[in-house]
């Protein structure tokens, strides 16, 4: 499969035919497909198949729908929707961009199937509030920010999401130095990696790679053959080595109500 397959392949099962996260819905209005559930959600357009005529409405449309619910939400558009100016006109329409992210697809048959980890550091399985702690301390310590967001979408995560969403921390010592965590998308053949973030005295070292492998292992256990990655930057590098193609650029616009 070529990396265009792969592309078309991905905007059908993850985005047209996107099945919801735990506790969410999805919605079809028109030629936009949204996921709508609760503040700490994932809130947000996830497919669009626009022209120049009709994308205004539909851009306003989306804005007052999430209004209404009073929840701000993310258009995720990508270099290949349509139109062309997609971005521009989420931004006359009031939506805050945030930094460009990497697609990234990988057959996992095609990765490596194991990573060591530096010595002293082992894997912990996050299956409790606890562990969400500890996650979320790495993830202070790799972004250099807190995110109460996130800490209430991951404790949804366990909540709702047994047998779809596995997080995992790297433990040096007593100490949470890197965390991530795999979203199952049922019936796609996709898993979602996310997160990965490792404090910067531990860079370096496999970490990342490790937990790569880590999450590649599990998602096939459970049948699953691809991943995806909205890779920064600084991992794009690193992905691409393993294996990862570069298929598309995505970017969050934010709209808040």
């Amino acid at each position: 499969m070529d990396h265009d397959e792969m592309l078309a392949l991905f905007d059908d099962r993850i985005r047209r035919n996107t099945p919801p996260d735990p506790g969410c819905r999805v919605e079809r209005d028109g030629a936009v497909v949204r996921q709508v559930g609760s503040e700490h959600s994932w809130n947000g357009v996830v497919w669009s198949g626009l022209d120049e005529a009709g994308a205004d409405a539909a851009i306003a449309a989306q804005v007052r729908h999430f209004a209404g619910l009073g929840l701000e939400f993310e258009w995720k558009a990508y270099s290949h929707d349509r139109p062309a100016d997609l971005g521009a006109r989420l931004l006359a329409a009031g939506f805050t961009p945030e930094p460009d992210e990497t697609l990234m697809l990988a057959r996992i048959a095609d990765l490596p199937a194991e990573a060591a980890l530096p010595e002293g550091v082992r894997l912990l399985p996050v299956t409790d509030p606890a562990g969400v702690d500890l996650l979320m301390d790495a993830h202070t310590q790799a972004f250099g920010a807190e995110n109460p967001r996130l800490r209430e979408r991951l404790l949804d995560h366990l909540r709702h999401g047994v047998g779809t969403v596995s997080m995992v921390v790297a433990m040096a010592g007593d100490r949470p130095v890197s965390g991530a965590r795999m979203e199952l998308i049922p019936g796609t053949g996709f898993a979602g990696l996310w997160g990965g973030g490792t404090a910067p005295d531990w860079r370096g070292r496999g970490i990342y790679r490790a937990l790569i492998a880590h999450r590649a292992r599990l998602a096939a256990e459970l049948g699953y053959e691809y991943l995806q990655v909205d890779a920064s930057d600084q991992s794009r590098p690193i992905l691409q080595r393993l294996g990862f193609a570069w298929v598309s650029t995505t970017t969050p616009y934010v709209r808040r109500p």
